[in-house]
């Protein structure tokens, strides 16, 4: 496979999740981060939108950062005037390619379609910008069509073929023969910008990858429209892990550009999201526990450090000895094996009725509580 890059458009697709309103501290806070830790390229927002949305992009785009940075625009004359406005010399066009969307936005007008698209694209060309071309709903469009659209942009002067799954309808399989058919087809490279309406974003982009694409539009922590996008962490490690292929990106500091997304959008990370999740890299279980005590590797695809987190050993209702006893050693409390089983089974009542597993101070308390109760030393 070819090197894939990172184009991480967290800055545009997702603040469109409803709700999400970055303010241009936070969006600039953002781009540097990301550039810090070597995303290749940003999706910065979309210029035509004016006011503070210019005034962040046209900040950012000030900045110097290594990462390239990307606006997005319709195809339209205006929207690109806008995006020169701002500073920046890499611009993205977008126009629907399938019947339901041109039905829709353009009356079914086809001829229409390529019109705008060549005019758009023209003119951003002459003004010397790189423009990549991003077919909107790609997934579901004739194609015979796409594919005679795509080459046409490219004609036209598109570096680019952005691949949009925009409801997220496809499969791996699919998504693969697909994605495969525009890499042998087209002179350019092939972006892959997937939604996970199904729960298959990042296996969608992934197929493409394997496809041969090597570009991936992604937003961390999987932020975006309805269901969000394929999540930045998990595409990076699942290439970095899965692929074996050298990303150029500190991961150690994944979690750290997790938590600065979670907090100006304002939406918490779930525990068990995967890379990031609070539980990604948390054993409970007495099982499990046991055999990460043993060797990580039994119950862990990598080592947590890898993406800034720490491995966590915790008790709850699923806990077992062996990991009840080597968290109290670590402490200095030495239970017999009664004292291990009573305890053992205190924290199992206590998790049912806390629905959660106990914290440490919990566990040291009830373990000191029961030692008294029952005048042991």
């Amino acid at each position: 496979m070819n090197k894939v890059e990172i184009n991480d458009t967290t800055l545009r697709d997702g603040e469109q999740a409803a709700g999400v309103a970055f303010t241009v501290e936070e969006k600039v806070a953002i781009a540097e981060l990301m550039d810090a830790i070597g995303i290749q390229e940003i999706e910065v927002g979309i210029p035509a939108m004016g006011l503070d949305e210019a005034v962040a992009i046209s900040r950012i785009a000030a900045l110097g950062l290594r990462a390239k940075v990307l606006g997005w625009n319709r195809a339209v004359r205006s929207d690109i005037q806008a995006s020169i406005a701002c500073g920046l010399k890499r611009v993205h066009i977008s126009i629907p390619v399938s019947q339901i969307q041109i039905a829709a936005k353009f009356q079914g007008n086809c001829r229409l379609v390529l019109d705008k698209l060549r005019d758009a694209i023209s003119f951003a060309v002459d003004h010397g910008l790189f423009v990549a071309f991003g077919g909107e709903d790609s997934s579901r469009a004739d194609e015979a069509f796409l594919l005679d659209v795509a080459n046409s942009a490219v004609s036209w002067g598109a570096s680019r073929f952005r691949f949009c799954d925009t409801v997220g309808i496809l499969d791996p399989v699919t998504t693969g023969e697909k994605v495969a058919k525009l890499v042998k087809s087209l002179p350019v490279p092939v972006e892959m910008h997937t939604h996970n309406d199904f729960g298959l974003a990042t296996a969608n982009a992934l197929a493409g990858v394997r496809a041969g694409a090597t570009s991936v539009n992604t937003t961390v922590n999987g932020l975006g429209e309805r269901a969000g996008n394929a999540a930045t962490e998990e595409i990076i490690m699942a290439v970095k892990r899965l692929y074996g292929m050298e990303v150029g990106i500190d991961t150690t500091r994944l979690r750290e550009l997790s938590q600065l997304v979670a907090t100006a959008s304002g939406c918490a990370v779930p525990p068990w999201k995967a890379i990031v999740g609070e539980n990604a890299f948390a054993h409970e279980s007495g099982i499990h526990a046991h055999g990460v005590l043993q060797n990580p590797v039994t119950y862990e695809p990598f080592a947590p450090e890898e993406v800034g987190r720490e491995r966590r050993l915790v008790v709850g209702k699923h806990s077992g000895g062996h990991l009840l006893s080597n968290l109290l050693q670590q402490y200095g409390i030495n239970l017999t094996r009664e004292e291990t089983q009573s305890v053992l089974g205190a924290v199992r009542v206590m998790s049912v009725q806390y629905k959660r597993s106990l914290t440490i101070e919990e566990l040291l308390n009830l373990v000191t509580h029961r030692r008294v109760a029952h005048g042991i030393g």
